[in-house]
């Protein structure tokens, strides 16, 4: 018996969608991927004045992190292609910058993990830009995941004495 092979067409019938998508995006999930580990090294490595505050909100901030990226990652693959976020390749393709070695004083970890978001939001902001002539439904994913990151830089920079 033979299998009956379905094709699903593209949605809007725009065959150079899902490719538009991911070109915006990928980069959004390599950011997003690279924040959530670098979050966590942060939170374990995080001393001095106002460690619990931060030490407690970086969890948050790897959580929101975390599933920004899947939610970002699924609707790639949705769309029918798939997504590198290999620790290798994430190491190689996110704008973030690196973050200091070993333990660091608050005030520093505040400031390192505000540049982080800094860079992803920057990525972000880029692919809503992007999105805007080529897919409002993952645009509106990318402006949800801005609003959520927006927030979470206000409420540590707010530990922030400098």
């Amino acid at each position: 018996m033979a299998t009956k092979q379905i094709t699903i067409p593209a949605a809007q019938g725009d065959l150079h969608r899902p490719s538009g998508v991911a070109q915006y995006l990928t980069p959004v999930v390599h950011d997003l991927v690279a924040l959530a580990v670098n979050g966590k090294q942060a939170h374990w490595h995080v001393r001095g004045a106002n460690f619990m505050g931060v030490h407690e909100f970086l969890d948050e901030v790897v959580t929101h992190a975390q599933d920004a990226a899947d939610a970002v990652a699924e609707r790639i693959v949705a769309l029918g292609l798939p997504i590198d976020a290999r620790v290798g390749t994430v190491a190689a393709r996110t704008s973030t910058p690196e973050l200091s070695d070993g333990f660091q004083q608050s005030e520093v970890t505040v400031r390192e993990i505000v540049a982080q978001l800094d860079a992803t939001l920057e990525t972000i902001y880029a692919a809503v830009k992007g999105l805007d002539d080529v897919d409002l439904v993952s645009q509106d994913i990318a402006i949800a995941v801005a609003q959520q990151l927006d927030k979470d830089r206000w409420f540590l920079f707010s530990h922030y004495a400098g």
